[in-house]
């Protein structure tokens, strides 16, 4: 069974801090657990792929017609207080894998090295539908 975790940089369970406002070394000992993860994941083969995701003054909204032009936005968007972060997908045997994984990331270290509680989104991917449609 295959799992998207999603990760958001909004306010956690334990920490209303901004990751821009921690000390530098919290911020690397943040990164570090997160490689970490990554690896324990690979390690196990649970995973498929995970990736941090630039922060969103970077991004670009793009709508079609599909007959003219696109239209692309650039930033500034409309301030929120959560946007997509990054995120695992990871390919596990039970839902109960998937949400013990997602446990583990919501306790990554924030300041002074406590657990943040971060909020994990935990979605199944679909697979694709039968062909006897």
């Amino acid at each position: 069974m295959k799992y998207i975790l999603i990760k958001t940089y909004s306010p956690a369970a334990y920490c209303d801090t901004f990751i821009g406002d921690w000390e530098p070394e919290e911020i690397q000992a943040h990164i570090d657990f997160q490689h970490a993860l990554g690896e324990e994941l690979a390690k196990s083969g649970e995973l498929v792929d995970a990736q941090g995701l630039a922060d969103p003054g970077q991004a670009r909204i793009v709508m079609s017609d599909g007959r003219s032009a696109p239209v692309v936005t650039d930033g500034p968007f409309p301030e929120t207080k959560e946007f997509l972060a990054g995120y695992w997908i990871i390919d596990v045997d039970s839902p109960e894998r998937a949400v013990e994984i997602a446990a583990k990331a919501s306790a990554a270290p924030g300041p002074g090295g406590k657990p943040i509680g971060e909020y994990i989104e935990v979605r199944p991917i679909m697979s694709a539908p039968t062909t006897d449609l």
